[in-house]
């Protein structure tokens, strides 16, 4: 296993017209044995950076190093990178057995270390019944196993990983996604894996890379990007529901600081406030964001700090309702509890959990209860923002 680290990382592909940023300034630190997650909506970059560690794409600017080593002028196949794709890239003339044989053959490895390894593998894989199977006669499933079989035979510093289960329905995605981190925490390699599935990256990785418009938007704890989202990107992507979100203003009196806006005002809790008063905050104009869970639907008359709604719709979730509210003009969720009982047009008040409260700065959507002190440094949490 290897330490993956990426400093000042672009890529521009050439066009006739123009140039097109695919990646900028990327800088990433993904420690030894680490499953990292990089995580975006489509043509954000995240594909692209996958295919410069592994060799298929040049890099324009920056140093991509694989444990001691700069690896922006080796050729894929001295990397001791393996890559595991969305469609397998498998043999289909070939059997499973021949499949997973294939690189240790490239190699001149003997044929009794060959199948010492194929075994090995399949053991892990639980797929030593196929071997002798035909890969075009397999199940998704199967084929994404002896897939990842092809790559981890290898003996890899280091694993990608490109959207390898997106494809698959959905009971099997549940099932490989255990399966995938069990493998991973048995064989311990540095994996770097991309999907555009929030839910995928979340209960996978140690860490998550979210990325919008070729750049870093943070790079955190699954628990840091839900909790504390570092600006309005991060906190909308992140969540299902996503976090909701207030215009309001930020007003000073004497000591304090208040939140306010024509259906709510509110004091500031005393930990918030301390982050605001080291930011150089311009203007005035935030945003309120709070999630779904956070929220609670209430009988209650008006006070200063509840939001006053109106019942638009309710769905239940298996165990948990989702309740639309008509706040102004904007939609907003809410999580209740499956036995729910309100009417539609109904007027009522939402009530939040101050402590779980993040504020926006409207003009550079950065999150101004998070310290840039959390987040270490800038090669920690990768990117310039």
């Amino acid at each position: 296993m290897s330490r993956v680290k990426l400093e000042n990382v672009w890529k521009i592909y050439k066009t006739r017209k123009k140039d097109v940023v695919g990646v900028k300034n990327l800088n990433l630190d993904i420690k030894d044995g680490q499953f990292v997650a990089i995580l975006g909506p489509s043509g954000c970059g995240k594909s692209s950076t996958l295919r410069m560690l592994a060799g298929l794409e040049e890099i324009t600017k920056g140093k991509i190093w694989v444990g001691e080593k700069i690896v922006n002028e080796i050729i894929p196949q001295d990397r001791n990178i393996a890559m595991v794709f969305e469609n397998y890239a498998l043999y289909t003339h070939k059997t499973v057995y021949e499949n997973i044989a294939f690189p240790l053959i490239l190699r001149g490895i003997s044929s009794n270390e060959i199948k010492k390894q194929v075994y090995w593998v399949a053991e892990i894989l639980k797929i030593v019944d196929i071997l002798s199977e035909s890969t075009s006669k397999l199940s998704g499933g199967q084929r994404q196993r002896v897939s990842i079989g092809r790559a981890l035979v290898r003996n890899p510093e280091v694993l990608l990983m490109d959207e390898p289960i997106s494809h698959l329905e959905a009971k099997l995605r549940t099932h490989m996604r255990a399966e995938l981190t069990r493998l991973q925490r048995k064989f311990n390699r540095t994996t770097i894996y991309v999907t555009h599935d929030q839910h995928e990256a979340i209960t996978m990785a140690d860490k998550i890379a979210v990325m919008n418009f070729a750049e870093l938007q943070q790079y955190d704890t699954p628990s840091n990007l839900f909790n504390r989202p570092f600006n309005e990107f991060v906190a909308g992507f992140i969540g299902e529901p996503p976090m909701n979100m207030f215009d309001c203003n930020l007003e000073k009196e004497l000591n304090d600081f208040y939140l306010v806006s024509k259906n709510f005002k509110f004091k500031i809790p005393d930990k918030i406030k301390i982050e605001i008063k080291k930011e150089q905050i311009l203007s005035r104009e935030m945003k309120l964001g709070i999630r779904p869970q956070d929220m609670m639907i209430k009988k209650q008359k008006k006070n200063d700090r509840n939001i006053s709604g109106e019942m638009f719709h309710w769905e239940v979730r298996g165990d948990e309702g989702i309740a639309v509210v008509k706040v102004d003009k904007n939609m907003i969720a809410v999580k209740t509890l499956p036995n729910f009982n309100f009417s539609k047009n109904e007027e009522i008040q939402i009530d939040f959990d101050l402590d779980k409260i993040n504020i926006f700065n409207k003009s550079t959507t950065k999150n101004i209860c998070v310290s840039d002190k959390e987040f270490i440094s800038l090669a920690e949490r990768g990117g310039s923002q």
